[in-house]
């Protein structure tokens, strides 16, 4: 009976993803630095050498600055991809799980919008939409679920403080990620809630739509994990170049 519960948490669990960007500002004309994406045990995070500059108030939250077409976090040199790689290795990540719910703390109003400019620029748009089920936000969700608790604020760092009990190094995404599926887990909202709270990139200007009782069928998979792979393999060899220089 615990194996048979356990398999099937292992499985709610895998179909979940968790996602969050660091950009150069928080203007809807800035643009991706950092994806970081996380699963269960399994994690993405690439680094992007943006077109435009990173704004004053960006960099200090975040760390980021970029030199002479190097990107650095806290003064240390990061290795990094073009927005091309980043974005077929992250719907790699996604098909990989089957169609996941994507999950961020206040995507629908920031990180989807600009995730949405950016598929569109490299024409990927159809092939993210084809490999999620849908999008979460947890922060209108966290204010339904808590709104009795008189929290100050809903921000993702106040809400992993009050309800978890921890501090963790918020404003890089790979962190910020691992902290929301743990404070998810706290969460735990229910289907029906989940459902309210569902949305799409082409319907996140509007309110979301019911979900439907029929339940999707899972495309046979085609992922782009050659890709991914070979993505893996730039980062390594560049990795093999500045441990040169």
């Amino acid at each position: 009976m615990q194996t048979s519960e356990s398999h099937r948490a292992d499985k709610s669990q895998q179909s979940l993803v968790f996602f969050d960007l660091e950009t150069t500002g928080l203007g809807q004309s800035c643009e991706i630095v950092q994806l970081a994406a996380v699963s269960g045990g399994h994690s993405l995070n690439l680094y992007i050498i943006p077109r435009c500059r990173m704004q004053r108030g960006a960099s200090k939250v975040t760390g980021f600055r970029v030199r002479r077409r190097r990107l650095y976090l806290h003064r240390q040199l990061v290795l990094t991809n073009s927005l091309r790689e980043v974005l077929v290795s992250f719907i790699a990540f996604l098909q990989m799980l089957g169609r996941p719910l994507v999950v961020g703390h206040n995507i629908r109003r920031f990180d989807c919008p600009l995730l949405a400019r950016a598929l569109d620029e490299l024409d990927l748009r159809a092939e993210f939409e084809s490999s999620v089920s849908g999008c979460v936000d947890t922060l209108p969700l966290a204010r339904e679920m808590l709104k009795g608790q008189c929290l100050k604020s809903f921000r993702q760092e106040n809400l992993v403080r009050e309800l978890l009990g921890v501090n963790y190094k918020a404003h890089d995404a790979l962190e910020d990620v691992r902290a929301l599926q743990a404070l998810y887990g706290v969460l735990q909202p229910t289907p029906e809630l989940i459902c309210k709270h569902k949305f799409t990139l082409d319907t996140m200007e509007n309110k979301p739509a019911p979900l439907s009782k029929v339940p999707c069928k899972i495309p046979e998979q085609r992922p782009l994990w050659e890709h991914f792979r070979h993505t893996v393999t730039v980062t390594e060899s560049k990795a093999e170049e500045l441990h040169e220089l």
